[in-house]
C-alpha cells in the first residue's frame, strides 16, 4: 500500500475521503492512508493544532511546546526536528501543509469554488475528476529532469505542485504558496560546519532507531557512515551487493569495516544473472504502483536481492539505512567552476580545473571551456537558450559529459521527442523564464536543490517497493532537512574540492570515534555501469516493445521510433549510449502503463458535512 496524506479546507461539505484513510486527531478533514499510528502524531490546544507524519525525532513534549510557534505562524521552526516528515498545522483559520526540503513528502493541491483539496499524492488529486497527464510537464521531466523548472506544475493537469522549500497556506480567502527556506544559505567554512554536519547525521540516524531491527547498506563512504552511526545504538545487519562484473572494492572495504567496528554483522548479496538493470519489466503487475515515475523500476531486481537478504537475516521487518543523496550533499559536480568564473575567482577556478582535468585525462582549458557559457548567463537566460535549442532540429547524440554545462541541461531524451512536443516545451520554458522572480545567483545552489529533489523522488519509489514486498522502512538520512541545511551551507567549491574525496565528511568524522581511518581515507566509489549494459543487452527485446511504436510515450509524442531504436542498438552492441535518457524513458513508460492498467482506488464516498479549517 502506498502511503499518502490528504486534507480538505472549505466552507461547504465534501462528499469523499481517502479510501481506508484514518482521520488525524485534532485536525478535522485531514487523513492519512497506509501510515502506522506510531508515525502519525498530533497535539492541539485552543486555536492551534499540529501534526507530524513520518519519521519525526521530536518527542510529544517538544510537539506540545511548539503550539505557541504554530499560533505565531513561525512555520520554518516546525521543520527543524531530526527525521523526514510532513507537517500539518492549524493556527486559527489558517492551515499550513509543509513538506520537507527534498520533497520526500511533497505537497500538491487543487482549488475550486467550494474549497481546496491538498495531498502528498498528485495521482489522488487527479483521480478526483480523472484529470489527465500534463504532457508538457512530463516532457520537462524527461527532457530536463529538474523538478523545479516548472515549479508549480505537477504531472497532472489541474493539480498544482508546491516547490521545494515552500509551503501551502489555506485560509478563508483561498490557497497560497509561500517560501519558508532561503534560496541560498549564508556561507559557512568547511571546518566550522563539520561538527554541525556530524551532529545532524547522528541525530538523523538515532531518531529512527527504536525496537525495530536495523539494517544498512555497506558499500560506499556514505552508506558506511550511516551503518557505523547506527551500530553505536543497536546491532546492524550490514549488507553489500557484490557482483564480479562490477569490479569495485566495496566488498573489500566492507570486510575491513566489519572487522573493525563493533555491532556490525555482515552479509554479502551475491550477484546473479537476473540481478541486472531492466529485469522484470515484462510483468509490470509485479511492480508496486507509485505516484510518479521512479528510477527503481529499472533496478528493482538488485534492490529485491538486497532487501530479500535483509528479510532472511532479521526477525521482523525493520528499518534499512541507505546512503542515497550522500553525493548530492557531501560533494559537488564540477559545474561550480562556472560560479567561480562568474565571481572572478579566476585563480581558484584554474587551480580546481587543473585537478578536475587530471582526474578526467583532459586539459584544464577543456574543463573551463565547458562552463564558460554557464558563467555568463543566469537561470532565466539559460532557459531561453534551451528553448531556442528545442525549436531547432534534434541533435546527434554525444555523451552528456562532452556537452557544455548549463543551468538546466537538455538531455538526450529531449532529442527523441516529436517536433510539436519540443515546440510546446520550448514555449512553456520561455514562459517560465519570463515569470521567474525567485532564482539563485549561483548555478551550484540551483543544481544542488534539483539533484536532491530528483534523488528524493526516486527514493520514494524504492521505499514503496521495500514496504510493499518486505514491510521494511527505508531510511535516507542525507535527505533530512537538517542534514541538507548543514551540508549545503558549505559552498560547493569547498564540498567539491577535487584534491580530496568528500572533504566535508572527512572533516566531520576524523577522530570522532565513528569511522575507521581507512574508510575516511577511501577515494574510490563503486558504479553499476556493467549491470546497466548487461541489462540493456539481455532485455533489449522487452525495452524495444516498451518504447516502440505502441508505447504510451510514443502516442503522446514524447519518444519517436528511430532515435530510441538507435540507442538500444548501440547498447545491445556494447557501445556507449544514452543510458540516462533510456532510464528516464523506461520509468515514464512503466508509470503511464500502470496508470492505465492498475488504477488505484484513491477515494471513497461519504455523506457530505460542513467542513471547517
Amino acid at each position: 500500500m502506498m502511503r499518502w496524506s490528504a486534507g480538505w479546507y472549505g466552507s461547504t461539505g465534501n462528499d469523499r475521503r481517502p479510501a481506508g484513510g484514518r482521520a488525524v486527531p485534532g485536525l478535522e478533514s485531514t487523513w492519512t492512508t497506509g501510515w502506522p499510528k506510531a508515525r502519525v502524531r498530533s497535539v492541539g490546544q485552543g486555536p492551534a493544532a499540529l501534526a507530524v507524519i513520518g519519521e519525526c525525532g521530536a518527542d510529544d513534549h517538544q510537539l506540545e511546546n511548539a503550539l505557541p510557534v504554530v499560533q505565531a505562524q513561525k512555520w520554518r521552526a516546525l521543520t527543524r526536528w531530526p527525521g523526514s516528515y510532513l507537517v500539518v498545522a492549524r493556527s486559527s483559520q489558517t492551515l499550513a501543509a509543509i513538506g520537507d526540503l527534498a520533497c520526500q513528502h511533497p505537497v500538491y493541491y487543487r482549488t475550486d469554488a467550494a474549497g481546496t483539496w491538498w495531498s502528498t499524492a498528485a495521482s489522488a488529486l487527479a483521480a478526483l475528476d480523472g484529470a489527465p497527464v500534463d504532457v508538457t510537464a512530463l516532457a520537462a521531466h524527461l527532457g530536463f529532469s529538474q523538478p523545479d523548472v516548472f515549479a508549480d506544475r505537477s504531472l497532472f493537469r489541474s493539480v498544482r505542485r508546491v516547490p521545494g522549500g515552500h509551503l501551502l497556506l489555506i485560509g478563508p480567502d483561498g490557497a497560497t504558496v509561500e517560501r519558508y527556506e532561503p534560496i541560498t544559505y549564508p556561507p559557512v567554512a568547511l571546518r566550522q560546519a563539520a561538527p554541525t554536519v556530524r551532529a545532524a547525521l547522528a541525530e538523523a540516524v538515532a531518531s529512527r532507531i527504536d525496537d525495530r531491527p536495523v539494517s544498512a547498506d555497506l558499500a560506499g563512504l556514505d552508506s558506511t557512515t550511516l551503518a557505523c552511526l547506527a551500530a553505536q545504538h543497536a546491532p546492524v545487519t550490514a549488507v553489500t551487493f557484490a557482483d564480479e562484473r562490477l569490479r569495485d572494492d566495496d566488498l573489500a572495504y566492507a570486510h575491513r569495516t566489519v572487522a573493525t567496528v563493533p555491532g556490525l554483522v555482515h552479509r554479502t548479496v551475491p550477484g546473479t544473472a537476473d540481478a541486472v538493470y531492466y529485469a522484470g519489466l515484462s510483468d509490470l503487475t509485479a511492480l508496486p504502483v507509485t505516484d510518479a515515475p521512479n528510477a527503481y523500476v529499472v533496478t528493482a531486481s538488485i534492490k529485491r536481492a538486497v532487501l530479500g537478504t535483509v528479510s532472511e537475516q532479521t526477525r521482523a521487518p525493520g528499518v534499512h539505512f541507505t546512503g542515497a543523496a550522500g553525493d548530492a550533499v557531501l560533494s559537488a559536480p564540477s559545474s561550480y567552476l562556472a560560479d567561480l568564473l562568474r565571481e572572478r575567482q579566476h585563480r581558484r577556478a584554474l587551480s580546481h580545473a587543473v585537478v578536475h582535468a587530471r582526474l578526467r585525462h583532459t586539459s584544464a582549458f577543456t574543463v573551463l571551456a565547458r562552463v564558460k557559457d554557464a558563467a555568463r548567463t543566469d537561470l532565466a537566460g539559460s532557459w531561453m537558450r534551451t528553448a531556442a535549442e528545442l525549436r531547432r532540429p534534434a541533435r546527434d547524440w554525444i555523451p552528456q559529459a562532452q556537452r557544455p554545462i548549463t543551468w538546466t541541461p537538455l538531455l538526450a531524451s529531449a532529442d527523441w521527442m516529436a517536433p510539436d512536443v519540443r515546440r510546446r516545451l520550448a514555449t512553456a520554458l520561455d514562459q517560465a523564464a519570463e515569470d521567474l522572480t525567485d532564482a539563485p545567483a549561483r548555478l551550484a545552489d540551483w543544481s544542488d536543490r534539483q539533484d536532491l529533489a530528483r534523488v528524493a523522488a526516486n527514493t520514494a519509489g524504492w521505499r514503496t517497493l521495500a514496504l510493499a514486498e518486505h514491510g521494511i522502512e527505508l531510511a535516507a538520512p542525507y535527505l533530512d532537512n537538517e542534514v541538507i541545511r548543514a551540508c549545503l551551507a558549505v559552498p560547493a567549491d569547498r564540498r567539491g574540492e577535487p584534491a580530496q574525496y568528500k572533504p566535508l565528511l572527512a572533516a566531520a568524522f576524523t577522530k570522532a570515534g565513528v569511522l575507521p581511518d581507512f574508510v575516511l581515507a577511501r577515494t574510490t566509489k563503486g558504479g553499476f555501469n556493467a549491470l546497466a549494459y548487461a541489462g540493456l543487452r539481455d532485455h533489449a527485446r522487452v525495452l524495444k516493445d516498451l518504447l516502440g511504436p505502441s508505447s504510451r510515450l510514443a502516442a503522446l509524442g514524447l519518444v519517436t521510433e528511430y532515435p530510441v531504436a538507435a540507442a538500444l542498438a548501440r547498447a545491445a552492441a556494447g557501445q556507449p549510449t544514452a543510458q540516462g535518457a533510456l532510464h528516464l524513458a523506461v520509468t515514464a513508460e512503466v508509470w503511464l502503463r500502470q496508470l492505465a492498467f492498475a488504477p488505484k482506488q484513491w477515494w471513497e464516498e461519504v455523506k457530505p458535512h460542513v467542513a471547517a479549517a
